[in-house]
C-alpha cells in the first residue's frame, strides 16, 4: 500500500493486511493511542456543539500529547475550516476530521529522506549524537545487530571518551552482537579514535562504521568544535562521509526532546532522528511535532526493549498504529 493508504482504508470497510511490523507499531503506540482516545472521548462527552470552547479544549488535548504548540495551532485552524466546510456536527465526523488533519499535516513533508543512507560502493559512516541517557549506545548496539543479521560487516567506534563507562558500555555491546569496537583512552581525543576506526574499517573492508559521540550540551561551542573535527577526519578518508548524523532522542521526555533537537540542529548538521522508548510514553505525538517544527525526518524508532524492536520508521504504520482504532465508521 502507498503512503497512508493503509490508514485511509480504515475509513472504509476494507481490512488492511496485518504484518509483524503493524503489530509492533500497534503495541508500541498503545499508551499514546489509549491516552489520546480517552481524552478525545472525554472531550466529546463534555461538549454538545463544536464551538470555540471545544477548539480551546482540543488544543490543550493535542499539546498534552506533545504534538507541539505550533503544530497544534495549524491543526486546529485547519479543522475549524474543515468543520465549516463539511458542516460536521456528529461526533464521528468531527473525530475523523481531527485524525485526517493530523495525517495530512505529516503527509505534507518530504518522505524521500526517510531511509538511512548507505554507501553502495564502500564504507558507510554513521555518527550518533545526543545527550547522555537517551539510549544512544543501546541504539548503536541494536542497529549493529540488525546490519550483522543482514550479512553486513560492522564496526563500532567509541568516540564518547568523556563519559565514565561509555567506552566499556560500547565494548560490551560489541561483544554481545559480535562487532569489532575501536576504542581509545578515557578522556582522550575523540577525533583520534575516529581516525583509527576509519583506518581499520577500510583495511578490513567493513561495510558500516557506527560512531558514538559525547553528549554534553553544557558547552555547545566545545561540542560543535568536537563534532566538526570528527567530521573532518571522516571526510578526509571517506570523501562523501559521514553519510548520516543521527540525533538520538528519548520520546518519554516530550518537549525536552524537542529542545535538545533544536540545540543539536544549531550545533551540527543533523540528517535524521532516532526516537527511543516510544513504547514507554503516552506522548507519541512528538513525532508530529518534530516533523512539523524541525523538518528533520524520523528514521528509527524504539518500540520495545528487544533486540529487534528498533524499527525503521514507517509513517504509514505509525499513523495506522496511532489512529486506526479511533476512526469511527
Amino acid at each position: 500500500m502507498g503512503f497512508f493508504d493503509k490508514l485511509k482504508s480504515a475509513f472504509t470497510s476494507e481490512q488492511p493486511e496485518v504484518t509483524e511490523t503493524t503489530e509492533k507499531y500497534e503495541k508500541g503506540l498503545e499508551k499514546t493511542r489509549k491516552s489520546f482516545s480517552d481524552r478525545l472521548n472525554e472531550l466529546f462527552a463534555n461538549f454538545r456543539s463544536v464551538d470555540e470552547d471545544f477548539f480551546d479544549e482540543l488544543e490543550e488535548l493535542l499539546i498534552g500529547a506533545d504534538v507541539g504548540f505550533d503544530t497544534t495551532l495549524k491543526i486546529t485552524e485547519a479543522l475549524r475550516q474543515e468543520v465549516k466546510l463539511r458542516n460536521a456536527k456528529e461526533q464521528s465526523e468531527v473525530q475523523n476530521a481531527i485524525i485526517e488533519k493530523l495525517v495530512d499535516l505529516y503527509e505534507q513533508g518530504d518522505t524521500t529522506k526517510q531511509a538511512i543512507k548507505l554507501n553502495a560502493d564502500g564504507l558507510t559512516v554513521i555518527l550518533f549524537v545526543g545527550v547522555n541517557g537517551v539510549g544512544k549506545t543501546t541504539t548503536i548496539g541494536k542497529l549493529a545487530h540488525q546490519y550483522l543479521q543482514e550479512g553486513k560487516k560492522v564496526m563500532l567506534a567509541a568516540g564518547d571518551t568523556f563519559r565514565a563507562g561509555a567506552i566499556d558500555q560500547l565494548v560490551v555491546w560489541g561483544e554481545r552482537v559480535g562487532a569489532t569496537v575501536v576504542r581509545g583512552k578515557e578522556g582522550g581525543d575523540p577525533a583520534a579514535v575516529v581516525f583509527d576506526a576509519v583506518k581499520h574499517a577500510k583495511e578490513q573492508q567493513t561495510d558500516i562504521l557506527l560512531v558514538d559521540t559525547a553528549g554534553r550540551l553544557q558547552n555547545k561551542v566545545h561540542l560543535m568544535n568536537e563534532l566538526e573535527k570528527m567530521k573532518r577526519v571522516i571526510e578526509k578518508e571517506v570523501p562523501d562521509g559521514p553519510h548520516e548524523v543521527l540525533l538520538v532522542l528519548d520520546a518519554t521526555t516530550g518537549q525536552n526532546a524537542m529542545i535538545q533537537a533544536k540545540q543539536f540542529k544549531e550545533t551540527t548538521d543533523v540528517t535524521g532522528i532516532v526516537l527511543t522508548k516510544l513504547d514507554g510514553t503516552a506522548k507519541g505525538g512528538i513525532v508530529l511535532a518534530i516533523r512539523n517544527e524541525l523538518q528533520i525526518p524520523v528514521k528509527l524508532v524504539g518500540l520495545g526493549e528487544g533486540m529487534d524492536d528498533l524499527q525503521v520508521f514507517d509513517p504509514n504504520e505509525y499513523a495506522y498504529g496511532l489512529f486506526a482504532q479511533l476512526i469511527q465508521k
